[in-house]
């Protein structure tokens, strides 16, 4: 024993006995243990385990049939892709799986989340292109799709794992009312019966039967020890769901991202592009002929004033028309430059996008209310694409949706804007149908932007674009 010399206050020596080498990491590893064999006590009663057991019991169902049938209609689009003839079939069976691959992985996200409380993002909606061919090729290019496609299919054996795991509960809880179902319902053997009442195991080995009610408390003590491991099994199957999903029903992989990235750069390339021609045209077309009429304008009256220098007559009236020509024409040009500036950079937009928004509701034919909320001010890029968009937006519903009433709102939510405009007219509102909604899609995916289109025949529309506060 390890004995430390101490010294009293009056400086005597004095002797106490100290711990054992080792004692505190001892004491430590005592408690660990019984917080340990605590936890496992416990694990069975817990919500989190009550939870993950539902999880599974919920999830083997609904990914079984959900796998069974996309696996048959992902394996007929194939097939039939196969076939020249029947290649466009093959293409809408593909489609159709795909979507029904997302509307899978959308509920068992929303199972997890509800069960699990693991939440993943919901993933962007479906890309759809214009005109029969690009309807096929857009879908059939969805990443989100595809991974929710294979998330699917790994849930067949996933599910199967869960269900064993709750099998395990079952028994566990079945052997618990061992005694109870020998003295109460009757389940004991006949007379010269070999076989005595089944003890349940998770396990597909090692049968066993309790033949007299002594049994069945080795029954309890079974069902007691399944349960105690019941939790464990459960949580392990339900890991391995966590990283499927995560890794398939979450954010989009890099090389996802990297090839959206390439995508929209083109985008913004070219909506560049095509903005400088458009300017170059207004000009060309525009301001450059009424300056070079106002630089002619200008020739012929000095030519004039240079002859009535040299004695001949001066025709007053000829040069107040030509004076009035040129003003005129300095004046269309003025306006002209004016305008281009306005389509590259609304003067409404200094003072905010709610006040260029307001500008743009009272200037519009249509009755529009607007309802503005951006308590922080979005980059001057986010203003001008979120101003635009409501001017191309507004168009639309004044020049083919026949409306009465419109709306305007924007708001500012978890870093996002949100402008949302509808109208009351006759809906049928699309990509690719002529209205320009397909360069408001392209012009917000520039800066990761989403824009949904909620237009059935006959209407209402409803037409939301979201943007980042910062591009």
């Amino acid at each position: 024993m390890h004995v430390q010399e101490t010294h009293r206050p009056d400086g005597s020596p004095g002797h106490h006995r100290g711990r054992r080498p080792g004692g505190r990491s001892t004491d430590h590893s005592v408690a660990h243990l019984h917080r340990a064999a605590t936890d496992v006590a416990r694990a069975p009663f817990t919500r989190r385990a009550w939870a993950e057991a539902a999880y599974c019991l919920i999830g083997f169902p609904l990914g079984l049939a959900g796998g069974v049938v996309l696996a048959v209609v992902l394996a007929l689009g194939a097939g039939l892709t196969v076939s020249l003839v029947l290649a466009v079939v093959g293409a809408l069976f593909l489609v159709v799986g795909l979507r029904l691959a997302r509307a899978l992985g959308g509920a068992h996200r929303g199972l997890a989340a509800a069960l699990l409380g693991e939440r993943t993002p919901t993933p962007p909606p479906a890309p759809s292109g214009s005109g029969f061919v690009g309807r096929l090729d857009a879908p059939l290019r969805d990443g989100v799709g595809w991974r929710a496609a294979a998330y699917v299919l790994a849930k067949l054996p996933v599910g199967a794992l869960g269900a064993y795991a709750v099998l395990w509960w079952v028994t566990g809880l079945v052997n618990l009312t061992a005694p109870l179902r020998w003295g109460v319902f009757g389940q004991r053997p006949t007379a010269g019966d070999p076989e005595g009442m089944p003890v349940l195991t998770p396990v597909p080995f090692g049968g066993l039967d309790a033949d007299t009610f002594a049994g069945t408390w080795l029954a309890v003590l079974i069902g007691v020890a399944t349960l105690a491991c019941a939790p464990w099994v459960t949580r392990l199957v339900v890991e391995g769901d966590r990283r499927l999903i995560r890794a398939l029903l979450g954010p989009e992989r890099l090389a996802d991202r990297v090839r959206d990235l390439e995508e929209t750069r083109a985008l913004a390339v070219d909506d560049s592009v095509a903005l400088l021609r458009r300017v170059e045209r207004d000009l060309h077309d525009g301001a450059q002929v009424r300056l070079v009429a106002v630089a002619m304008g200008l020739d012929m009256i000095r030519e004039r004033l240079d002859a009535e220098a040299e004695g001949k007559p001066l025709d007053t009236g000829r040069l107040r028309q030509l004076v009035a020509g040129a003003h005129q024409n300095a004046t269309e040009a003025l306006t002209e430059l004016r305008d281009l500036a306005r389509g590259i950079h609304p003067p409404a937009l200094d003072e905010g996008l709610p006040d260029a928004l307001a500008t743009l509701a009272a200037r519009s034919t249509v009755p529009v209310e607007l309802s503005a909320d951006v308590p922080h001010r979005p980059t001057p890029a986010i203003e001008t694409i979120a101003y635009f968009c409501a001017a191309e937006l507004l168009t639309n519903v004044i020049k083919h949706s026949g409306a009465r009433q419109a709306t305007i709102g924007v708001t500012q939510r978890d870093g996002l804007l949100r402008l949302r405009v509808t109208d009351d007219g006759c809906g049928g509102a699309d990509l690719g149908a002529g209205s320009g909604l397909t360069g408001l899609a392209q012009r917000v995916r520039t800066v990761d932007g989403r824009l949904d289109i909620r237009s059935p025949e006959g209407g209402p529309t409803a037409i939301s674009v979201e943007l980042p506060l910062r591009a």
